[in-house]
C-alpha cells in the first residue's frame, strides 16, 4: 500500500477575487485525488457535505493500492471535513507533518500559484512529490524548485491532466507514426485564465510534440491571448486562450501536416485518474512521464507569452529562464 500525504488540499486561495477574500473549502483537485485513493463514506458525505459545509462530488474510479493517510490545509475545518468523508487517518497541524511516515506527497492546485513552496520539505527528504499545475507563476520560481528536486535526487512531477487523456496519447502516437507527415503548424485553444487554463491548452501540445520552444509573440489583448510559440525545429504553434465572456470553456488541438490535418476536442472523462496513474508509476517504478525540466519550459512559455503582450515584442524562452 502506497501511503500519501496531501498538503494544502481542501481549500482554494482567492486567486481571482483579491487578497481580502478568505480561502474557501472547495471541490477541486485535492478532494478528487483523495477520493480516487480512499473512496468515500456515504454517511460521512451526508454529514459533512452540502450547503455551508464541504462541497464534494464523489469519484467512482479507485486505486486499490494507494491510500491518503495524512492531510494538512490552511483551513483546518475544511481538512477535517474532507478527512471524514474519504477516511484520511490524520489531520496534521503543519504541512511538514504530512511528509512524515508516507511514501509520497501530493500538493494539489490550491489557487495560490505558489503551492510549490510546500514541496521543499518533501523533496529534501527525497520523497516522490507531485506539485499540481501551475508549477509556479514564473519560470524562475519553477526552475528553483526543480533544482531542489535535482539536488536531492527526489522524484518530482508536475503536469496538467490534459497531457494524459487517451485522445491526446493517441494523437501523439499518430504523429510519431507519421500519419500527418511533417507537422510544421499546429494550434491549441482553451477558455479561461491564461495561466490556470492556458497551461491545459499548451500541455496538449507538449503531450503530442514534447519540448523545444524558443520564443513567443503574443498579438492578442489581455482577455484574448493569441500567442505564436516558435520551436527550435521550426514548428509554429498558435496558443489561443480567451477569458469569459470572450470565449467559452473547453479545449481543442489542431494539427496541420504535410500529409493530412487533424482537429480534436479531447474527452475529459476521468482525466484526474489518468494524471494520478502517471504519478503512481513514478512512485512505484521510477517511470518519468514528464521530466521536471520540461514542465519548467511550459511555465516559461506561458510567462514569455504574457511578457510579450505587455512589452509588445517577441520574447525568448531563454530570457525568462535567466
Amino acid at each position: 500500500m502506497i501511503r500519501v500525504g496531501l498538503i494544502s488540499a481542501a481549500s482554494y486561495a482567492p486567486t481571482f477575487n483579491g487578497d481580502d477574500v478568505p480561502r474557501k473549502a472547495t471541490m477541486t483537485h485535492g478532494p478528487i485525488f483523495s477520493c480516487c485513493f480512499n473512496g468515500y463514506d456515504p454517511a460521512q458525505l451526508d454529514a459533512h457535505a452540502g450547503e455551508g459545509k464541504f462541497p464534494f462530488r464523489p469519484v467512482e474510479r479507485r486505486f486499490e493500492d494507494v491510500r491518503a493517510v495524512k492531510i494538512w490545509d490552511p483551513v483546518r475545518e475544511a481538512a477535517e471535513h474532507l478527512a471524514a468523508i474519504v477516511g484520511i487517518d490524520e489531520v496534521c497541524d503543519t504541512p511538514d507533518q504530512c511528509t512524515e511516515g508516507v511514501d509520497a506527497v501530493i500538493i494539489p492546485d490550491d489557487g495560490s500559484g505558489c503551492q510549490y513552496q510546500y514541496a521543499v520539505a518533501a523533496l529534501q527528504k527525497g520523497l516522490p512529490t507531485f506539485c499540481d499545475k501551475p508549477l509556479a507563476m514564473t519560470a524562475r520560481e519553477a526552475k528553483q524548485i526543480a533544482q531542489v528536486a535535482l539536488d536531492n535526487g527526489a522524484p518530482f512531477m508536475s503536469a496538467s491532466s490534459l497531457r494524459f487523456v487517451p485522445d491526446i496519447l493517441a494523437l501523439r502516437d499518430d504523429v510519431t507514426a507519421g500519419e500527418f507527415g511533417e507537422v510544421n503548424l499546429a494550434s491549441v485553444a482553451g477558455g479561461g485564465d491564461p495561466i490556470w487554463y492556458g497551461i491545459h491548452a499548451l500541455s496538449m501540445a507538449y503531450g503530442v510534440f514534447g519540448p523545444g520552444a524558443v520564443s513567443c509573440m503574443n498579438v492578442g489583448v489581455p482577455d484574448r491571448n493569441v500567442v505564436r510559440v516558435r520551436y527550435e525545429n521550426g514548428r509554429d504553434l498558435l496558443l489561443i486562450v480567451g477569458q469569459q465572456p470572450q470565449m467559452a470553456g473547453g479545449y481543442q488541438i489542431n494539427l496541420y501536416g504535410t500529409k493530412g490535418w487533424k482537429s480534436l476536442t479531447p474527452s475529459l472523462t476521468d482525466l484526474y485518474v489518468y494524471l494520478m496513474q502517471r504519478f503512481m508509476a513514478l512512485v512505484r517504478d521510477g517511470e518519468v512521464s514528464v521530466p521536471i525540466e520540461e514542465e519548467v519550459e511550459v511555465i516559461a512559455v506561458l510567462e514569455a507569452g504574457q511578457r510579450s503582450l505587455a512589452e509588445g515584442r517577441e520574447v525568448t524562452i531563454a530570457e525568462v529562464l535567466e
